[in-house]
């Protein structure tokens, strides 16, 4: 009987795929039941806020004080600022069934520091239909992608696009990364720069629209 002595290249390539997958999988259930406890966190302090709401410094004292008793034992993840942002969490996303498995606590947490609803939600749903990283969400956020779609186009038709309600009609509705808008030849704004430049520390970026 020949017993092989080298197995071909591809079935490696398949059993590497699996393992890879498996620990990606793994890592977002981790981040996703992470970005669930901060959720529920939030929910109970919103909730015990609301039996004292008589006092209007009710919830800075709440969670002051229940920072106080549970950081030496839990550690830093519980700090005054990271309870506020899960009661703001709570506040935003009350509906759990709305939270998206596909993005982790540290893509919600730039996600939560947006007050534009409109603007949050389309970057919310570009980080889940382009599967960008924490890193990659912020990068868009701070080229004001968002900004810079609406110079050349309505709200609407840009939720509309990120939605998957609408196919783009234009490039600047599907330009993710501030160097294609220049490689496609896109004209540079002076009040596009003057823009920026209120931005403060986008003061560096550059902006592109349509000349």
């Amino acid at each position: 009987m020949n017993i092989p002595t080298a197995i071909d290249n591809e079935f490696v390539s398949d059993i590497r795929q699996i393992i890879d997958k498996a620990r990606t999988n793994a890592v977002r259930s981790v981040d996703f039941c992470r970005v669930q406890m901060y959720w529920n966190i939030g929910k109970r302090i919103f909730e015990k806020e609301q039996q004292g709401k008589q006092r209007a410094d009710y919830g800075t004292y709440l969670i002051r004080n229940l920072s106080a008793q549970i950081v030496p034992e839990y550690g830093s993840g519980f700090s005054v600022r990271q309870l506020e942002r899960s009661r703001q969490f709570y506040r935003l996303y009350p509906i759990a069934s709305t939270l998206r498995t596909q993005l982790s606590w540290s893509q919600y947490k730039l996600l939560i520091a947006i007050p534009d609803k409109d603007k949050r939600e389309y970057y919310e749903l570009e980080a889940v239909n382009e599967g960008w990283t924490g890193r990659q969400l912020e990068r868009q956020i701070n080229s004001l992608l968002y900004e810079r779609l609406l110079m050349s186009n309505d709200k609407e038709a840009v939720l509309a696009v990120a939605r998957g309600e609408r196919i783009p009609e234009s490039p600047t509705e599907i330009i993710k990364d501030p160097m294609i808008l220049e490689f496609l030849g896109l004209e540079r704004k002076a009040a596009w720069d003057y823009l920026i430049s209120t931005k403060g520390r986008y003061s560096n970026k550059v902006g592109y629209v349509h000349g």
